[in-house]
């Protein structure tokens, strides 16, 4: 299971380091960073920089404890492949099916967050056949650049990288001048239960950094390039996010309720043009974000294909551009389906869930995987053996104990519709 199969020998190798830490930025600044530091206000005020801390300590212990798995395996697919390796293959590909699904969801989440936001300086885009036209032509575009192959794709996650990087950075640089520190170093802190409802939902703004496992079949030196990068690029995330709440907190505390803090807060250090270049930041990151997305997901279908769970027809790679082409397209129809049918809140009600559940199956799956299989010359290692992946599987439960019951019922709905598509694949393949 570690070495490429047929199927993955046929992509091509394009994506080196830097690719990897560019897929894992995107897949984790997105939408939420610019959106949450209000929630986290309204929910802790002056204490909520903390939070963003302990955010970065429970995705960091996870984020190691992929970076060890990583080691392992060299072949698309990621927590597919981890969690079949270990728990077998019913397992992984529950776990690659709810990835799969929580991803076509946030692709369709955003494509509606960037036409609702096309729709305020252009009405007749809020609804109807003028909405429709523009949610495919959005989907239409990031599907054909990613099935142009993987170094297209990535060429587009570079360009934007940049884009919704720089106001990100011109913020914190005029912010960090104005942070009061004295009131966040005295802010008390809050209960336990509240602690971990508000973390629940900040969590949104760190979950992602697992794509760039997902394309390992087209990673150079996977084994070596994904783990380091991954941690690099996990903890850079972390000190950003804290740094950007500290600035609200100081800037601007009485912004609890509003719907775009960032762009408020840029518009009171910067005046109109920052909170203009913020504004373009959420586009720019929400098209990443997407893009990115485009990029991993039908990496999963091909995996699942590959692996026999899925109709073959999913794992068909193109001879021209290298890519699983018969997943891409069908990745961008089913988003483009989801994105007409439903609105932006259902769309992202239960994707923190969801990946959390596949974060625990994966940190279940490093002791079987340790004992199972040989240690690479150089390979990523852990100090202290698996007490940190231990501290990750505790600290996520925790979170889980926190979700609400539809979050539960629609994963279960989900998890029951691919039992059937599996029972019905891997009986004809029989």
């Amino acid at each position: 299971m570690s070495e490429p199969s047929k199927a993955d020998s046929l992509l091509n190798r394009e994506i080196g380091r830097l690719g990897v830490a560019a897929i894992a930025m995107n897949g984790v600044i997105g939408s939420g960073i610019f959106a949450l530091p209000a929630v986290a206000i309204a929910q802790a005020g002056a204490f909520s920089p903390w939070m963003f801390v302990l955010c970065g300590v429970l995705i960091l212990s996870v984020a190691l404890t992929f970076a060890r798995i990583a080691g392992f395996f060299d072949i698309t697919g990621g927590p597919i492949v981890y969690t079949s390796h270990a728990f077998g293959r019913f397992i992984g590909f529950q776990t690659g099916m709810l990835i799969y699904i929580s991803r076509v969801a946030a692709i369709a989440a955003s494509a509606n967050l960037i036409v609702s936001h096309a729709a305020a300086l252009w009405p007749v885009l809020a609804d109807g056949m003028p909405r429709a036209g523009a949610l495919g032509l959005f989907l239409v575009a990031i599907t054909w650049l990613n099935a142009a192959g993987v170094r297209a794709g990535m060429a587009g996650i570079y360009i934007v990288s940049v884009l919704k990087l720089a106001p990100l950075v011109l913020l914190i640089l005029f912010g960090v001048p104005e942070i009061r520190w004295g009131v966040v170093a005295g802010a008390s802190p809050i209960g336990l239960d509240r602690m971990g409802e508000t973390m629940l939902v900040l969590m949104y703004a760190f979950i992602g950094f697992e794509f760039s496992l997902i394309a390992a079949g087209e990673t150079r030196d996977a084994r070596a390039a994904i783990p380091k990068a991954l941690i690099r690029t996990v903890v850079a995330i972390a000190v950003c996010y804290a740094l950007i709440q500290l600035v609200v907190v100081s800037v601007a505390p009485d912004i609890g309720d509003s719907k775009t803090p960032l762009v408020e807060v840029a518009g009171r250090l910067l005046g109109p043009w920052g909170a203009l270049l913020l504004g373009l930041g959420v586009v720019f990151s929400i098209s990443g974000g997407s893009m990115t997305s485009l990029l991993t997901a039908p990496r999963l279908t091909f995996a699942l294909a590959r692996d026999g769970s899925l109709p073959a027809w999913l794992g068909k790679v193109d001879a021209r551009s290298g890519a699983p082409v018969n997943s891409i397209l069908f990745c961008g129809a089913l988003s483009f389906v989801l994105a007409v049918g439903q609105q932006f809140v259902w769309l992202t009600v239960f994707a923190t869930f969801v990946r959390l559940v596949t974060y625990v199956l994966c940190i279940a799956s490093l002791p079987v995987i340790e004992r199972s299989m040989t240690a690479q010359p150089g390979q990523f290692r852990l100090v202290g053996g698996l007490a940190i992946p231990a501290l990750a599987l505790v600290l996520t439960l925790w979170l889980l104990s926190h979700t609400a019951l539809d979050n539960v019922v629609i994963a279960s709905a989900v998890a029951a519709a691919g039992t059937i598509v599996f029972l019905g694949c891997t009986r004809r393949a029989r």
